[in-house]
């Protein structure tokens, strides 16, 4: 497992005094069996008159802040320490009836499943279709990760990776189109992609790292998005198709949700002249406190009861 701290500072500012109003955050990494929150601290400026923490539709931990006072700025600043516990490809266990592509999901998983299965995206020349069934073998049985896998590094591969400040995503025919995009649009692409082969599928908003503390992963320095597929015996599984990375190592996740628009990092309004927006900066630090080797208890010697 390794200990990380996250260091993410969001900064508006403004030619003159502006007036606020509801501010939604989403910055604390989920609680899960592989990431385990030890810190975290909050502090924004100007001084929120209110600050709740509540949890959205998906269990998100979602940060609401209210305003009374004018400023020329506004600053974010999340502290996170944690601990995470990385799952590799390799460990990813599939239920045997769903190795194989195509599978139904359990009568009693998928009603609950069904809002994430739903297209988000008109596709009526079935562009993005006939993309994704280019994954699906014609003349052999189509191993099920396999197939995800090789659609998360076909992405990889064959997109250019830019970054883009403006709001929103692009949808996924453009994105097939232009063969470029942010890792949100990528996700996008992915997820509705997954959809249209059946598969229940999230997007993922959270912050990226290198496990090996070094640089070279994409999407870096900034909230990253990335994809979560149900896949029977293993629940929600991660894919990152801008880095081709399958399983959850180096990704942290905050917020899930069905569409991009309910993750949104952060949030808010504010009331004042039109031209006194300056922009906004953001920065996101990941660092490496400490790789730590998991302890395995000792198996106590058997004992024979008489």
């Amino acid at each position: 497992m390794t200990i990380l701290t996250i260091s993410h500072v969001t900064r508006y500012t403004y030619r003159q005094p502006v007036s606020f109003g509801e501010h939604r955050i989403f910055v604390r990494p989920r609680e899960s069996y592989d990431q385990h929150l030890l810190e975290a601290r909050l502090d924004i400026s100007p001084k929120p008159a209110e600050l709740r923490w509540t949890q959205d539709v998906f269990g998100n931990s979602l940060a609401l802040a209210t305003f009374d006072r004018r400023a020329k700025e506004l600053r974010i600043d999340s502290w996170i320490r944690l601990k995470h516990s990385p799952l590799l490809r390799g460990e990813v266990e599939i239920e045997p009836y769903a190795r194989r592509y195509p599978f139904g999901y359990s009568p009693d998983e998928l009603p609950d499943l069904l809002r994430s299965m739903e297209r988000q995206h008109h596709d009526p020349e079935r562009i993005l279709d006939h993309w994704a069934r280019g994954f699906v073998k014609k003349s052999a049985e189509t191993d099920t990760l396999a197939m995800l896998s090789a659609m998360t590094n076909a992405i990889r591969r064959d997109f250019t990776y830019l970054s883009r400040a403006e709001k929103g995503t692009q949808s996924p025919i453009e994105t097939l189109h232009k063969r470029q995009g942010t890792c949100r649009d990528f996700a996008v692409l992915m997820i509705e992609a997954c959809r249209a082969l059946g598969l229940a599928a999230h997007f993922v908003s959270g912050y990226l790292y290198n496990p090996k503390g070094t640089s070279g992963r994409i999407g870096g320095g900034s909230t990253h998005a990335w994809v979560r597929i149900f896949l029977p015996g293993s629940g929600w599984v991660e894919f990152d198709p801008t880095n081709g990375i399958v399983g959850n190592s180096g990704l942290i996740r905050v917020a899930v949700a069905r569409d991009p628009a309910q993750a949104i990092p952060i949030s808010g309004t504010w009331s004042g002249f039109p031209a006194s927006d300056l922009g906004m900066e953001v920065t996101v630090d990941v660092a490496l406190d400490e790789q730590v080797e998991p302890v395995i208890p000792a198996i106590p010697a058997a004992v024979s009861r008489k």
